[in-house]
């Protein structure tokens, strides 16, 4: 059965170096199908639904029998416009703080830090984590971030900006939603990727929102920077 045979392929192991183009797939997308859910028993389903959570636990899942899906779940998602951030803003509160995936090198990770982003210093941040890959993990392993989506308070802003990531390409964007001049402003940030040190990122996070350029460049060395 293909969704039985799909969930082996979540668990299946790739030699170092490599991470499973299934879990890679799953990781990347906002919108998961599984389909033929009749042709299996309740408790093979709910454990692949966990799997699926485990790896991406942002996205929407579908499920359906012989690809019967309504088209309006799928077309015209503004997953990367401004209009994503009023749900982004919902998922964000549901999302667990670490989840680790089926191999343990692949997990979602999310934290919330308040105060505001100096946005040169934000992009800093970002850029060594896609661009640079020069942060490594408590164990001295290379993070490698799949994917990266989360709403931070910018500097000087009034609205609340959403931020996506997917490899190396990234976005900043002004949402419709503006910050309540009676609330403090928060940033929500998740990553999905692997070998992932939450603390380590909310810690170099927390360097970037604070505007403490010192302390944020001794946190990359060039001895550090990931082959």
């Amino acid at each position: 059965m293909k969704l039985h045979r799909k969930g082996q392929h979540l668990e299946e192991e790739k030699p170092d170096g490599l991470i499973n183009e299934a879990s890679r797939q799953v990781a990347l997308a906002d919108i998961i199908i599984i389909n033929k859910t009749d042709l299996v028993s309740e408790e093979d389903l709910s454990k692949l639904r966990t799997a699926i959570r485990s790896i991406n636990g942002l996205g929407k899942i579908l499920e359906t029998q012989r690809s019967r899906v309504d088209l309006s779940n799928v077309l015209d998602l503004h997953a990367f416009d401004s209009l994503s951030g009023i749900s982004l803003q919902k998922k964000l509160q549901h999302v667990p703080t670490t989840q680790p995936h089926l191999d343990q090198s692949i997990i979602t990770v999310t934290f919330e830090v308040r105060g505001n982003a100096k946005e040169e210093s934000l992009n800093v941040f970002i850029q060594n984590l896609l661009w640079e890959k020069n942060v490594r993990n408590k164990d001295d392993d290379c993070m490698e971030v799949i994917r990266l989506k989360g709403l931070v308070s910018i500097k000087d802003k009034p609205k609340q900006v959403i931020v996506q990531g997917v490899h190396e390409l990234y976005d900043l964007e002004e949402t419709p939603l503006s910050w309540n001049d009676d609330t403090e402003r928060t940033n929500q940030l998740v990553f999905i990727g692997r070998n992932l040190d939450k603390e380590t990122l909310r810690q170099l996070f927390i360097a970037t929102v604070m505007e403490t350029e010192k302390r944020w460049t001794t946190r990359f060395k060039e001895d550090q920077v990931c082959p």
